[in-house]
């Protein structure tokens, strides 16, 4: 009884602390103004009247001082960046027949790689801890025994994928592509001619003067890249409309070889894929379902671990696949200290940034050995978007971050459902937040992503309105059976 009594009393003593620190500007002010408000009863009309006028006010100052007010708030406002708004955004549902159960997929290792057994055991031990489900995708050429990764197929899936999210962000905002100002694409692994942008205007005949962009070999952190660039074009571009496209098509990029780390990313990826409509309009502020606060970017990339730690290479056979380094992890929590460092003053309340620096200060003049502070950034918000990359990358920023279940839930149920879709999981996680009914209006939502690099990048959005329960996308059919449990090793 007597720790849990120190540790409660410690618990309202924290809680103290934060709303002191955090309102500290009310406590200040609401004094003076009390007291200058008890001043001026106490001298009263006569008395004020008597002071205005000593002050010898002219006109001419009077006007002068007007105009350099009206001068400062126009230069203020000028300024003042473009308000970047997320209207809606949609994502893509694969068809029931490209499901793979882990029956399906381990027979079909069995049966492409049957001269080397150790291989499909090596599969089968990611495959058990990965905390992928039953019902997660791949796309038709390889459910072929062998796979046919053709270029048709290639271009076949990325037609499925991208204009079905199209489609549907177009049906659910009401957008024509007349209408779209700007268009950016991200896709890793697969860079056609002609790009995947051109493929969309081709599809929608989209306007000749449209700004479109095809990113490539940026890994899976490039939706918010996408997302940043879409939000400096809309600096400069008044009035528009900016659609962003994030997937990953597996088809070309499913290794057939024996090589463990490259056989890795054929346990987790999926299909999937996004699309997300971005608005500068003053229009679109009442139906916007988000606002942009923040976007902060990491690159690791001139260390050459960092770079090399997700690598697309050939393997001693010639087979191409994406080499992922032991060292991933450890490279990634780098990258994401290096993140947070800048993200932390954008976002943490008064009371987190002064016991970081308390500690600093205390670490460096001190004792270096004292325990470096954690900010709490369930301070700053209410819901997190975690890269599903794998369920190693979510336990590594749970415990790191001291998130708890219910903050990871999202991108633990997604990388369940979905798998690793690259790029795109943020906002199958974003929808499964709202699928549960928890976003409200005011609450304020952390995207994380990593990608090959190495990168770290963060988004910041705030809720425009309280979301209802959207009755499509892709949880309208499941999200009832979630949360479920999901074992450490599931046994196959």
């Amino acid at each position: 009884m007597p720790h849990f009594s120190n540790s409660l009393k410690l618990k309202y003593v924290k809680l103290g602390y934060q709303y002191l620190v955090n309102h500290i500007l009310t406590f200040i002010i609401i004094p003076l103004m009390l007291a200058t408000f008890i001043e001026l009863l106490r001298l009263g009309p006569d008395e004020i009247l008597k002071l205005w006028n000593s002050l010898h006010l002219h006109l001419v100052q009077i006007l002068s001082s007007s105009f350099l007010l009206i001068i400062i708030a126009t230069i203020y406002f000028m300024s003042k960046p473009r308000t970047v708004f997320l209207v809606d955004y949609a994502c893509f549902k694969p068809p029931v027949t490209c499901r793979v159960p882990f029956a399906t997929f381990m027979e079909h290792s069995r049966l492409i790689l049957k001269n080397n057994p150790k291989s499909v055991e090596f599969q089968m031990r990611i495959l058990e801890r990965s905390g992928l489900g039953e019902e997660t995708c791949l796309p038709p050429a390889i459910h072929y025994i062998p796979p046919k990764p053709t270029m048709e197929a290639a271009r076949g899936e990325a037609e499925l994928v991208i204009f079905s999210a199209m489609d549907s962000l177009f049906k659910k905002t009401g957008l024509k592509p007349k209408d779209i100002d700007i268009l950016i694409v991200n896709c890793s692994l697969f860079s056609p001619t002609p790009s995947l942008s051109a493929m969309v205007v081709n599809k929608y005949k989209l306007r000749s003067n449209i700004k479109s962009f095809n990113l490539s070999g940026m890994g899976c952190s490039a939706g918010l890249i996408s997302i940043d660039l879409a939000r400096d074009l809309l600096q400069i571009h008044p009035n528009s409309n900016a659609v962003v496209v994030s997937t990953e098509i597996i088809t070309p990029n499913y290794y057939q070889g024996n090589e463990r780390a490259m056989l890795l990313p054929n346990c987790l990826f999926r299909m999937g894929g996004a699309a997300i409509l971005l608005s500068n309009r003053k229009s679109e502020r009442k139906r916007a379902k988000y606002r942009l606060v923040h976007v902060v970017r990491t690159h690791k990339g001139s260390d050459d671990k960092a770079f090399r730690c997700v690598f697309e290479e050939e393997d001693k056979e010639g087979k191409v696949g994406i080499s992922l380094s032991k060292d991933l992890m450890a490279i990634a929590g780098e990258a994401l200290k290096s993140n947070i460092t800048t993200m932390g003053p954008l976002v943490l309340p008064a009371s987190e940034q002064l016991l970081f620096l308390f500690t600093l200060i205390g670490r460096k003049i001190f004792n270096p050995r004292w325990k470096p502070y954690i900010p709490d950034f369930k301070q700053a918000f209410e819901h997190f978007c975690i890269h599903a990359g794998g369920r190693a990358v979510i336990d590594e920023l749970q415990k790191n971050l001291q998130l708890s279940a219910e903050h990871v839930e999202a991108s633990r149920m997604t990388l369940h459902r979905f798998g690793n879709t690259s790029s795109s999981s943020l906002w199958y996680e974003l929808n499964y937040i709202e699928s549960k009914g928890r976003m409200k209006r005011g609450d304020r939502v952390w995207q994380i992503a990593f990608g090959s690099g190495f990168k770290c990048n963060s988004a910041v959005w705030k809720c425009n309105r309280t979301i209802e329960t959207p009755l499509d996308g892709p949880w309208s059919d499941c999200i009832d059976r979630y949360p479920v449990h999901i074992p450490e090793i599931v046994k196959l």
